[in-house]
């Protein structure tokens, strides 16, 4: 029984160092996984970027046209250290959020009660399939009729270009709900509210998630043409003036800065997806 002991001790001692020398490989690999999915990543925008840079150095670029990106690196330095583009961007993300948000409030709760009521379905299919294909931008002239060229004209642009993405989504979401749930729910005497709160919407949440995603890029497109309207500040007004003093690397700044604005608020809604959403699964190709 002793020699027993004896000999399984150094067989527990071993298999001790190889759990300890596998967490300690695991480890180090996480980082390093981490690191390499990092670099891939990174890998086409970093090789752009050196092409655009090389064909400038080759004299294949002419830089009225397009700058070099040390000379655009050089302009956003610029504009960062005299607070220009923090003030830009400040005034537009809150004109993003602001059309953003009541986009939200009203596409929301009409999109749901859409695709709950076939009575409201029929009552606003035609003037939202008249509405939908209109572009924002067409709106300008009215916009500055009815709200003047103050904030609310500008807000109203952006507002019009994000509901449309969420209001559809919405309903397409409620609407495909898995008809086996809904035959489940009869045959259990599921009351309506129930079934809503418990079934519907957690299953519509997905698409819904997608239309707030959507939506919230949308309101980043129409900044530009709401910023036209007058405006004295902003994202879209510093790159319109940009243009009109052929300062090209200051207008590809204040593109940069959109897009890595949409980029940083779309991971913010990703995360939002990926605590609500749990059971979503996703496809990623080999």
């Amino acid at each position: 029984m002793t020699g027993g002991l004896a000999a399984e001790a150094p067989s527990a001692r071993r298999a001790g160092q190889q759990t300890g020398s596998g967490a300690a490989v695991a480890a180090l690999r996480s980082p390093l996984a981490g690191l390499g999915r990092l670099a891939l990543y990174l890998a086409l925008p970093a090789a752009l970027v050196a092409a655009w840079q090389t064909a400038y150095e080759l004299g294949y670029i002419r830089p009225i046209l397009l700058p070099p990106p040390t000379k655009v690196a050089g302009a956003f330095v610029e504009l960062a250290v005299s607070g220009d583009l923090f003030r830009h961007l400040g005034v537009s993300l809150l004109r993003v959020l602001e059309g953003f948000a009541i986009a939200v409030l009203i596409g929301l709760p009409l999109g749901i009660g859409i695709g709950l009521s076939r009575l409201l379905d029929r009552l606003t299919d035609l003037i939202i399939q008249l509405t939908k294909p209109i572009p924002p931008i067409a709106w300008i002239p009215l916009a500055i009729l009815w709200f003047g060229i103050g904030e609310a004209g500008k807000v109203y642009i952006i507002f019009l270009g994000a509901i449309f993405p969420i209001l559809v989504n919405t309903i397409d979401g409620i609407r495909q709900t898995d008809h086996r749930h809904v035959e489940l729910a009869r045959v259990l005497e599921v009351t309506r509210g129930r079934f809503i709160r418990q079934v519907v919407l957690p299953g519509a949440l997905p698409n819904i998630m997608t239309g707030l995603r959507v939506g919230l890029m949308v309101a980043w497109i129409c900044v530009v043409a709401a910023e036209l309207i007058a405006a004295s500040s902003g994202l879209g007004y510093l790159i319109t003036d940009a243009r009109q003093m052929s300062q090209t690397d200051q207008v590809l700044v204040g593109m940069i800065t959109i897009g890595a604005m949409g980029k940083l608020l779309d991971v913010v809604l990703r995360a939002a997806e990926r605590r609500l959403v749990t059971w979503k699964s996703t496809f990623s190709g080999r």
